[in-house]
């Protein structure tokens, strides 16, 4: 699969067309992730997490934030819930922190951390908001990467442990189920260039990473079908790279990049195989022997529906050799690559405008990706696991007016509204993320919430962009 430029539907060419509707049973909500915003890191047995050390590693975070208190969501609950039933949510997408179930990343279980998420479900269900839970938003038990982490093929084996004991206790409420979030980052950003924990910058552990994780999905959808009773769907969320280039060499570019961004997760889970020009282009580094017989059956599942994580564009073309190389890939710049094998492509600086992350507003890179993933893998229904924008907000006499957010949204919404135009099976949009949080290496100085919190009172205050999403989830119908 290659994801590059399509024709777009007809339509106001800005994506601000106004009244389109959803079906009914489109599926509208918000997402977080467990470590950015639960706070409580060494309450009620938690064991400390890859993101733990990393963030307390001096010189890792922007401003030496961390991840200790985030959002207090922990001891907020309650009140958490019920912020979400008053923006209307239809589903809420969260991470479970696997350290907060096995502290260690083996053995027992910890009751306490089964407890904590059984009384989130719990609060979900009883507002009439389908909770989706993602086993694995890269908090990896500090333990499991003494051990080499998703570089040791005996992870995978933890995770479908882990895997189980959750499938086991809240597989009788919870009605969908995802693997993994954005392995992607988890293995390049991690163990390639260093801008994520664990902060390591080895070619090779980034690729054994990438297959470990491929596995653990597998063995892990194995273990939620043993273990979980209800009538559930499962699934992966991957973040897509949309690549783009008008330069002779961008072709070439493009190939490489999508190979390692994109089909390096899709050529397994959804087809079987490892790309043969993927397994060309890294041949220097490894002859991923790491990959053993059975293991591609094993990855390779059924899934109920793929979730599509999207936030903008990459263009792309091959570095000449000549002058200084531009590397704007919209990552965090640390010193190493997460592009092991192709490090002389180049990443060019696109037109804006752009949100406070850097990141190009391009609506039509999502129509883009929905129509190339629903053409290469017909059959195949997607949801948006993830979509949003950082900006600057501030509080003003008590409202947030962040008219650039619900214009990104509205802009976003139309996208995906024109893929089902198109034939696109999508059942679902989940915008990041409900609150402002704790945005990984940037610390608490990105704001990506529909939800603003004010890190030193924990005070919420729904944003302009969250009464705007309000709306549109209660008639279905994107607002003017």
């Amino acid at each position: 699969m290659s994801i590059s430029i399509l024709p777009i539907a007809a339509g106001n060419p800005d994506y601000r067309d106004a009244g389109l509707e959803f079906a009914p049973d489109f599926l509208i909500g918000s997402a977080t992730a467990a470590y950015q915003i639960e706070g409580a890191v060494s309450e009620d047995g938690r064991g400390p997490s890859i993101w733990d050390t990393f963030s307390h590693t001096p010189g890792r975070i922007v401003a030496g934030d961390t991840g200790d208190v985030a959002d207090d969501h922990y001891h907020r609950l309650e009140s958490d819930l019920d912020l979400m039933a008053s923006l209307g949510l239809e589903a809420y997408r969260f991470s479970i922190a696997w350290p907060r179930i096995q502290p260690l990343g083996s053995g027992a279980a910890n009751q306490a951390g089964l407890d904590f998420y059984g009384r989130l479900v719990d609060g979900l269900l009883a507002r009439g908001i389908r909770p989706i839970a993602t086993l694995y938003h890269w908090d990896l038990p500090q333990a499991l990467e003494d051990a080499g982490g998703w570089t040791n093929r005996e992870t995978a084996y933890r995770f479908a442990e882990y895997a189980a004991i959750v499938g086991t206790a809240l597989g009788d409420r919870v009605p969908t189920w995802t693997t993994l979030n954005e392995p992607w980052c988890s293995a390049y950003l991690g163990y390639g260039s260093g801008a994520h924990a664990p902060g390591r910058t080895e070619p090779l552990a980034a690729l054994r990473s990438v297959h470990h994780l491929n596995l653990a999905h597998g063995l892990a959808l194995t273990a939620l079908r043993a273990t979980v009773t209800s009538e559930a769907e499962f699934s992966a969320t991957l973040n897509f790279h949309v690549i783009r280039g008008d330069h002779p060499t961008s072709p070439e570019a493009i190939r490489r990049i999508d190979a390692l961004a994109n089909r390096s997760f899709t050529g397994p889970m959804l087809s079987g195989a490892y790309p043969a020009d993927l397994l060309e282009d890294t041949a220097a580094i490894t002859d991923w022997s790491f990959v053993l017989p059975g293991d591609l059956a094993i990855i390779h599942q059924p899934i109920d529906f793929l979730g599509v994580n999207y936030y903008s564009t990459a263009t792309v073309r091959m570095w000449d050799g000549v002058g200084s190389r531009q590397n704007a890939d919209g990552h965090k710049d640390v010193g190493g690559s997460p592009w092991p094998g192709s490090e002389h492509v180049e990443f060019l600086m696109q037109d804006g405008p752009y949100t406070a992350m850097g990141w190009n507003i391009a609506p039509d890179g999502l129509e883009e990706l929905l129509v190339a993933l629903h053409e290469a893998h017909p059959g195949l229904p997607l949801v948006i696991t993830e979509n949003g924008a950082a900006f600057d907000d501030t509080v003003d006499d008590g409202r947030v007016d962040d008219a650039e957010r619900v214009d990104y949204l509205r802009r976003h919404f139309t996208a995906a509204h024109r893929a089902i135009e198109r034939g696109v099976d999508l059942r679902g949009y989940l915008v990041w993320s409900l609150l402002d949080n704790f945005e990984w290496g940037y610390g608490f100085s990105k704001r990506f919430g529909i939800v603003h919190v004010d890190y030193d009172t924990q005070v919420r205050t729904v944003k302009e962009s969250g009464r705007w999403l309000a709306r549109l989830i209660a008639r279905h119908v994107i607002p003017d």
